[in-house]
């Protein structure tokens, strides 16, 4: 295998800033930066002086130690969870939990996770754990429920976990029946072409699928699989058992929502005097924390400040400050956090020393900058997640027969791909259907303007009739080109198979495809390879040739 490094585009701004170590913005709004070996120190330091802003380690260790065992946690895990327990320092990533892990930038993150734990424990030399946060809290259905693969025919295929009866809950609240595991299970099977790591890859999903009676469930068996050996440590955000011990930080956002409401505004105001757009909505009304309620408690209401209390969005239920309280106390795991309180809790819950983020996540963590000093806390060190695109031995032949280099098939492969059948074209379609256009119209004209002499109205009718002829000579030169194109069948599918693996829907491949299609190909290979790659803590994208 060999890599060499392209640079995505960063879509925002706010992000390419941090990323670049612009000064005046990560002392602004950030406070650490990843790229500074000063700042991990420190960072460290601040931690060993600051355990009465967090829960007991060793609670929460009890608590993860139970999760990764459900799960099937390697040895090297329950270590690092021991290690916890006596108060090691965390880097922590998370996403939320996707039908066979979702795309691959789940993947990335998991490595990001582990070589930032790796990186940081050599320098300060001390015992620094990876932890993936499996926002298993989220109760967005559609954006978890899928997975693309490629199949034999090499053509993208969305597999699909239909919602089963019920609430409008978080994932790791929906039950998925048997039956509906047995067909997913098939439906990947039957798209995913032979190979020699096939057979055991369906019979370990298979095998897992028994103790999975949730999204979030069969998430965390694959990723205790695949990176069990490595060390990484499982947390589900919708643990019952990691709610309880939640539940003092739940009663302090309820206390002090109001301050925690400022401190959001005016970050806000800071990130936009900065010349940023805003990455997460801010309003004065949102309490910023849900509440799991309903007959059987399980639907996911998003609260909002009212008359002293709170309410759900339609103002039909209200409940006040001490209800609430009350009930945080009596039964944390009615609630639940946005995107704008995970980041407090994380930090009440772990001692974080870095959290890995993707690049709209970095820019709205610098909403939650005054947060984190109101509550006396510091906000983590932000770490970039690293990226990889994984190029195969087929489509590297197909690139150099086609003379397509990684950033042309990332920038501009429709121009290329059109070029190149261009070039093929020894009729001259275009050129001689271009010279007939030309030459209608010369000789149309001058009928448009004999026509106008006889009648004035009838200039705009011939216009319209000539715009008709114009369209019905351009379709039969597309038509014309499609059918010449055909002899090139071949060479389309190869520039096919090329855009399907690199840039799949027209965005990066870990936006789209699932591991399931490497693993199928590959085994663990492919995998053990990324985790070779040399790591950066300030991210960046790798090209990885297979």
């Amino acid at each position: 295998m060999s890599q060499e490094r392209y640079q995505l585009p960063v879509a925002q701004a706010l992000t390419q800033a941090y990323i670049e170590g612009n000064r005046e913005v990560v002392e602004g709004l950030y406070g650490y930066h990843a790229g500074s070996l000063q700042d991990w120190e420190k960072r460290f330091a601040w931690l060993q002086g600051s355990t009465n802003t967090r829960a007991a380690s060793a609670e929460v260790a009890s608590v993860l130690r139970e999760y990764n065992e459900r799960h099937g946690a390697a040895q090297a895990a329950m270590r690092n969870i021991a290690a916890l327990a006596e108060g090691a320092p965390v880097v922590v990533g998370g996403q939320q939990a996707g039908l066979w892990t979702g795309p691959l930038l789940v993947i990335h993150k998991a490595v990001s996770v582990i070589g930032a734990a790796k990186s940081a424990s050599e320098q300060l030399g001390v015992h620094v754990v990876p932890v993936f946060w499996i926002a298993g809290e989220d109760h967005d259905w559609d954006e978890a429920n899928h997975a693309y693969v490629v199949t034999a025919e090499q053509e993208l295929r969305k597999l699909t976990a239909s919602k089963p009866e019920g609430s409008r809950t978080s994932v790791s609240r929906t039950r998925i029946a048997e039956e509906q595991w047995e067909k997913l299970v098939g439906e990947l099977e039957q798209s995913l072409p032979s190979s020699e790591f096939k057979a055991s890859f369906m019979e370990k999903l298979r095998q897992l699928t028994q103790s999975s009676g949730t999204l979030s469930d069969m998430f965390a068996s694959i990723m205790a699989m695949m990176f069990g050996e490595e060390g990484l440590v499982l947390l589900d955000a919708d643990d019952a058992a990691l709610r309880a011990l939640e539940a003092p930080m739940f009663r302090r956002m309820l206390e002090e929502n109001d301050v925690l409401s400022s401190a959001y505004s005016s970050a806000a105001e800071k990130v936009q005097s900065f010349g940023f757009p805003l990455q997460a909505e801010v309003a004065e009304d949102a309490a910023n924390l849900f509440l799991f309620q309903g007959d059987k408690n399980d639907e996911r209401t998003l609260l909002y400040k009212r008359e002293g209390g709170f309410r759900d969005r339609r103002d039909t239920v209200f409940w006040s400050k001490d209800e609430l309280l009350r009930l945080a106390g009596e039964r944390p795991q009615q609630f639940s956090n946005n995107v704008m309180t995970r980041p407090i809790m994380q930090d009440y819950l772990l001692p974080v020393l870095g959290v890995v983020l993707g690049p709209g996540e970095i820019a709205y963590w610098a909403m939650t900058g005054e947060a984190f000093r109101t509550f006396g806390m510091e906000m983590p060190i932000i770490v970039p997640r690293m990226s990889f695109t994984l190029v195969e031995g087929g489509v590297v032949k197909n690139m150099a027969k086609y003379e397509l280099s990684f950033h042309d098939v990332m920038e501009s492969f429709e121009e290329k791909r059109a070029a190149w059948l261009k070039g093929q074209d020894n009729l001259h379609i275009e050129a001689r259907f271009g010279e007939a256009r030309s030459a209608f119209e010369t000789m149309y004209t001058p009928l448009l303007e004999l026509a106008g002499s006889v009648q004035a109205g009838l200039i705009k009718l011939g216009e319209t009739n000539m715009a008709k002829i114009m369209e019905q000579i351009s379709y039969m030169e597309s038509k014309t080109i499609e059918a010449y194109n055909k002899q090139f069948e071949a060479s389309t599918r190869q520039l096919d198979r090329i855009r399907i693996s690199l840039l799949p829907l027209g965005k990066p491949q870990e936006r789209v495809v699932n591991m399931a299609v490497y693993w199928n190909r590959y085994g663990d290979d492919w995998l053990k390879k990324l985790l070779e790659t040399p790591y950066s803590r300030t991210g960046g994208h790798e090209i990885v040739y297979l």
